[in-house]
């Protein structure tokens, strides 16, 4: 309570030289007239504030390049999948240098077949490989390329070059924003360095509570071995030292088997369908709410991820207004001791839903921001 009551006490982000904050409220107002009244416009103007004290600060030319083109690369993209936000999408990830025809490549392939039909699209790496495969197999149309300009790899893949979905990056980690925000499900293939580091980041994000649980799929192809291996290590590493809770392993599956792959990620979709925090509670949208009965279980049966409170089933709260109003809510106060319990919980909902959920209404995901520290906090407000 403390802490709200600070952070509605707390100074407007801007500048110390009132006639500088004039010009930005005017830039801002005459904006406002030239493109239509627009949401947003406060944190637009925070955006110039930060600009500008980049320049009192005179920070080195080697930074700004680094804010400008980030800066530029995320609004490009933003607008690249803003026509596709409603559509569901998976991300495609798996080693550049796997040959056409090599069993990994024919089972990307293969994959991307079955997710277009099941009403996705596709994002990949745009390089060649599995990435190459799974594009050609969900081919031009359904699918996003997001390429990283590297000194030898890699240009685009053909079926994706010269394509208007196709974003190129300077940096890996623009890029990164963009794999997480997009993709409603992940799926991984055998690969090197960077495969390891996407699924990990993906997992990473989700045991962190920074992004929002998403199916994650480790792909052999039939009867191989790389996945199940690897699994193997974290099972007798990580989990048997105790680096990750049994309940981690949850949060995502490895399967040679297509069908199972397939069905790991649209029936994670079955009944649940986005969350989000409103204040301090955790809302998940569903297609179909549990009945008196299933609540009882629920409660009985994840009670130990409530910080306080029970789990309850409500309509729509004020503050989401206008985000799928039609779905009822399960709202909860999540202790954030266990993500993987989290996971299994909505597990547990989808299991309320024998049908699988129409593939259309996707809501794009939204990015957990991290809060600046109290330390950081004092300084933005001591310095104006």
């Amino acid at each position: 309570m403390l802490r709200r009551m600070a952070r509605s006490r707390r100074r407007r982000y801007e500048l110390t030289n009132p006639e500088l904050n004039q010009l930005i409220e005017e830039l801002i107002d005459r904006a406002q007239e030239i493109y239509g009244q627009r949401a947003g416009a406060d944190l637009i103007r925070q955006v110039i504030v930060s600009a500008l004290r980049l320049m009192r600060d005179d920070a080195p030319t080697g930074d700004l390049k680094l804010i400008n083109s980030a800066l530029k690369e995320l609004r490009h993209s933003f607008s690249v999948f803003g026509p596709y936000k409603h559509v569901r999408k998976v991300a495609v990830f798996g080693s550049a240098r796997t040959a056409p025809g090599h069993p990994d490549w024919e089972q990307a392939r293969s994959f991307a077949e079955r997710m277009v039909t099941e009403g996705w699209m596709l994002i990949t790496g745009a390089g060649h490989g599995i990435m190459g495969a799974a594009q050609g197999g969900a081919g031009r149309d359904a699918s996003f390329g997001v390429n990283i300009r590297l000194p030898l790899e890699q240009d685009a893949n053909l079926v994706i070059a010269g394509d208007p979905k196709l974003i190129n990056f300077r940096y890996f980690f623009t890029r990164k924003v963009i794999f997480v925000k997009e993709a409603h499900a992940i799926a991984l293939f055998p690969g090197g360095f960077g495969t390891h580091d996407e699924g990990f980041e993906a997992l990473t994000l989700m045991q962190t509570g920074k992004g929002e649980i998403l199916p994650v799929v480790f792909v052999d192809a039939p009867g191989g071995s790389y996945w199940s291996e690897w699994i193997g290590y974290l099972g007798s590493h990580l989990r048997g030292r105790g680096m990750i809770s049994e309940e981690d392993l949850s949060l995502f599956r490895v399967t040679d088997d297509l069908d199972t792959a397939v069905a790991e990620i649209t029936g994670f979709y079955r009944n649940y369908h986005s969350s989000r925090y409103v204040g301090e509670l955790l809302v998940l949208r569903v297609r179909r709410g549990p009945d008196e009965e299933q609540l009882d279980a629920l409660n009985r049966e994840f009670s130990g991820i409530l910080a306080a409170g029970k789990i309850q089933v409500r309509s729509v709260l004020p503050r989401e207004a206008g985000e799928v109003d039609h779905y009822p809510r399960i709202t909860l106060r999540f202790n954030h001791t266990s993500v993987g319990r989290l996971r299994q919980l909505i597990d547990r909902l989808n299991s309320f839903v024998g049908e699988a959920a129409p593939p259309g209404e996707a809501s794009p995901h939204e990015i957990v921001a991290a809060e600046l520290s109290p330390e950081a906090e004092r300084a933005e407000q001591e310095e104006g």
